[in-house]
């Protein structure tokens, strides 16, 4: 199925670093092979996300809003967004409607989309606690919808925990409290760029659902992966070290194919030099390493196709390192993108 399939990888700048040149936007190459092409380079690309019904649409989360491409990320252009210069970190897709989208923002804000993403509106502001304060404005990282009760969505929020929605995406109520209890263990401390301890705990990246498991939601945070059964009032560690010695969660992810299979990114920190991947094939219970490679730099993002389980890839920070098998792991390939770039946000294929 991969002479069908085509990778994306979302590149922008990364703060902290405001010299630095190179190219950033949207990368495309086709899985069997080929060269990649820079498909869209008027923007930084936080996330690039395939249509789960439909790989012919492709989405780029950009620093000016949500850019959209109708021909497999030929070409993109930008769509009736209403705020301009607003960071898109995130999307999701109704799994009752096709057309029915949700878009995540930085500053916090959600964005809902009826026609399929050609146009937005903005939904209201999240009415949440500030509970750490850094140096840039905090993130929706990532949007799971709750496949047995779709009117509960969970986001990831970096650096401000969790948010749970029971309507849909309209109101969001703080799920953190929980996150901040956990952050009183001396393990779980971790204090970079705020002046709490708690910040680790509340440095989320991602948050996946499992169609098996719809009532447990788990979260990607600093210090691990942690997940949740009673609606985000508390939550429980997965304790990741048992199986890595590498804990930073950067991705957590399940495969679409098979509802008991995740697939985590784990790394050092947030700027890093070494990751790994993990795979789970008993809904989280255990996990043993996936990936036959050595990246160079934090693992940001990981690929899954929609049909077919033997294509995954990942992309690391730095050098525009991209791995990928395309035979469920036994081999692996290296496809950096050609520099020089600043850095990967997001990977996905389809």
């Amino acid at each position: 199925m991969a002479e069908a399939s085509n990778i994306y990888v979302g590149v922008a700048g990364y703060f902290g670093k405001p010299d630095q040149t190179g190219k950033v936007g949207i990368f495309r190459r086709a899985a069997k092979g080929g060269d990649w092409k820079h498909v869209l380079g008027d923007v930084q690309a936080f996330t690039v996300f395939v249509h789960p019904g439909d790989p012919e649409i492709v989405f780029a989360g950009t620093n000016d809003g949500v850019w959209r491409s109708t021909d497999r990320g030929a070409t993109f252009t930008r769509t009736s967004f209403p705020d301009a210069r607003k960071e898109v970190w995130s999307f999701l897709v109704d799994c009752r409607d096709p057309k029915k989208m949700l878009a995540g923002a930085s500053p916090i804000d959600l964005y809902r989309s009826e026609d399929g993403g050609a146009s937005w509106r903005k939904l209201q502001t999240p009415a949440l606690a500030t509970h750490c304060t850094g140096p840039f404005a905090s993130r929706v990282m990532r949007l799971a919808q709750n496949p047995k009760n779709p009117d509960e969505i969970y986001a990831a929020l970096e650096i401000n925990g969790v948010m749970r929605s029971a309507d849909g995406g309209e109101t969001w109520s703080d799920c953190s409290e929980g996150l901040i209890r956990l952050a009183e263990q001396p393990h779980l401390k971790s204090k970079i760029v705020s002046d709490t301890t708690a910040e680790g705990m509340l440095d989320g990246h991602a948050v996946t659902i499992s169609p098996a498991a719809p009532e447990t939601p788990i979260v990607a945070l600093r210090m691990g992966l942690f997940r949740t059964s009673d609606h985000g009032k508390t939550w429980q560690d997965m304790e990741m070290r048992r199986f890595s010695p590498i804990t930073y969660g950067r991705d957590v992810k399940v495969a679409p194919t098979d509802p008991r299979t995740l697939y985590a990114a784990l790394s050092v920190a947030a700027a890093s030099h070494d990751g790994a991947l993990y795979r789970s094939q008993d809904g989280g219970e255990t996990w043993r390493r996936f990936d036959k490679v050595q990246v160079h730099g934090t693992i940001m993002s990981i690929g899954l196709h929609q049909h077919d389980p033997d294509q995954v890839y990942i992309g690391a920070r730095y050098d525009g390192e991209v791995f990928g098998t395309q035979d469920g792991g036994k081999t692996w390939q290296a496809m950096p993108l050609p520099g020089p770039v600043q850095h990967i946000y997001s990977i996905a294929c389809g």
